[in-house]
This record gives structure tokens, sequence and C-alpha cells, in this order.
């Protein structure tokens, strides 16, 4: 590095620990960059874009283990003026075209697939420094123009998603909050219940919980289905880490059981996803 050059100022928005370790591994082995700050929430990292104004964010686009999203820090970012807007690099395990081509239309300058060839955390600071020398050059003090800011989310993704791209992205939602409450993927009950939560999340009624819709689909009756994910909601809650099904599921359970349910449940996450899609 010229002695003259400033190391490049970075923020990492990251839920992961091992991968937030590893960029702490890098930045201490270099001398030409430096983090002025880590997060894994993205209401937190806009914080620390407006405070610290780092040249470069690295952005990790689930952020399961931590609050927000990588999708929701972009929305706020294009929302906000400051004297010099971040060049934003994404990471994501999602391989999603979809994805890929929703992070650019929100304004993402580079996005990297944690399952690619070669991707590794050296890799994503030397592609940053190496496209160092046009940040300044294409960074103005106001959003940038025509990027959807908040509430246009759903416009953009209709613009580039199949049904069949939206309902698997639904379905890596549900599957990561089923994940986060400990729900083992082998109980047939978990498989109605994402099914459930997709159907009501999809429906036109005010009400009903999808298990009608479901039962048909898998030729079950109404009581037998709602039975089986009755059993992978106990299992869940008497198998599980207590404090990290708490954490996530915050709705009201009945003291008599203290478990969830299934409608209660299914109402639940639909309401929760649902306002993602």
């Amino acid at each position: 590095m010229n002695a003259k050059t400033k190391p490049m100022l970075l923020l990492l928005i990251e839920d992961e620990v091992t991968d937030a370790l590893k960029f702490t591994e890098c930045s201490n082995r270099r001398n030409d960059i430096q983090f002025v700050g880590m997060t894994d929430s993205s209401e937190e990292g806009l914080k620390i874009v407006k405070n610290k104004l780092p040249e470069g964010v690295i952005l990790d686009l689930q952020l399961n283990k931590g609050e927000g999203s990588g999708l929701e820090f972009l929305e706020m970012l294009n929302e906000t003026e400051l004297k010099l807007r971040p060049f934003v690099v994404v990471t994501t395990s999602n391989p999603s075209d979809s994805i890929f081509k929703l992070c650019e239309a929100l304004g993402a300058d580079f996005i990297f697939s944690k399952n690619q060839k070669g991707y590794n955390e050296d890799f994503v600071i030397r592609s940053l420094l190496s496209m160092r020398r046009v940040i300044h050059t294409k960074r103005n003090l106001k959003p940038k123009e025509g990027l959807p800011v908040q509430g246009d989310l759903r416009a953009s993704r209709a613009k580039i998603e199949s049904p069949d791209e939206k309902r698997d992205r639904i379905y890596c939602y549900i599957d990561d909050e089923l994940d986060l409450i400990g729900m083992r993927a082998k109980l047939k009950g978990r498989k109605y219940l994402r099914e459930c939560v997709y159907a009501r999340i999809n429906s036109t009624k005010d009400r009903g919980s999808g298990i009608e819709e479901v039962a048909a689909m898998f030729n079950f009756t109404y009581a037998s289905i709602s039975k089986t994910m009755q059993v992978a909601i106990d299992d869940a809650w008497d198998n599980g880490d207590m404090d990290e099904i708490l954490k996530h599921f915050t709705a009201r359970v009945t003291s008599k059981t203290g478990v969830p349910h299934v409608t209660d449940f299914i109402h639940f996450y639909a309401d929760k996803i649902g306002k993602l899609v």
C-alpha cells in the first residue's frame, strides 16, 4: 500500500460469527483496510453508515440470527442522503437469480455467492480494493436516483420474479423460521406446516388457516393433518432450546398447554413472513 493512501474504511453487516471472525482476521493481516463497525442488524448498520461514513459495506443478505435483512438495509440506504454513499457488496448463500437481480435493482454494486468457487473473505476484500478508485467518482450526496426505497420492494420483485421463484423464496423464508425454533426437518408435520403457512400467505380470504387446502392437496382429513402438524410443534417445544424458541416465536401461548395451537402457529408465521413478501 502506498504510504499516502489511507486504509479503506469498511462496515460489515453479518450475523454468522464465524464469517465475521474471518473478516476480522483479514483486517488484522492487512494495513489497507479498517473496519469502522461490525453488526448483525440492518438498522444498526445504517446508523453506522451515517455516523462513520465507511467507503464500503460488506452486506450479508440473510440476517437470520440478527435483525432485519440485507434487502431492508439496501432499501433504507436508498432513502438516506449521505456525504458519501458507500460502495455495497452483498454476500449470500442464496443462489437464486431473482435475488441477484433484486439486489442489483436495489443498488448493490456487486454480489458474491458464498457457494461460488474460490469464494473467501480475502477475495471480497481484494475486489473492494480493486474497485476503490471508482468509488469517489461515482458516489454523490443524494440517494441513487431511480432506485426503489422502502415500500417499493414488492413492486420491484414483481417485475423480476416468476411465480415459481416467488414460491421458492417464500418457502426459504418459512424453512428459515422453522429452523430457528429447532423444528426437525424429518417430521411430516413440518412439511404440512410449511404448506399451510404458504397457503395462508397467498390466500385472499380474511379468515382461515390453509389447513383445508393442504389436507385436500395430500388427500388427508382436516383432523388427521392437524394432528400431524401439532405433533411437530409439540416436538419442537419439548426438545428445542426454549430461549431460542421464545426469541423467535413471540405470539401468546395458552397457559394451559404452554405450546401454540396449530392454527395460531400458522397465523403467526403467515403474518410475520407475509410482511416480507
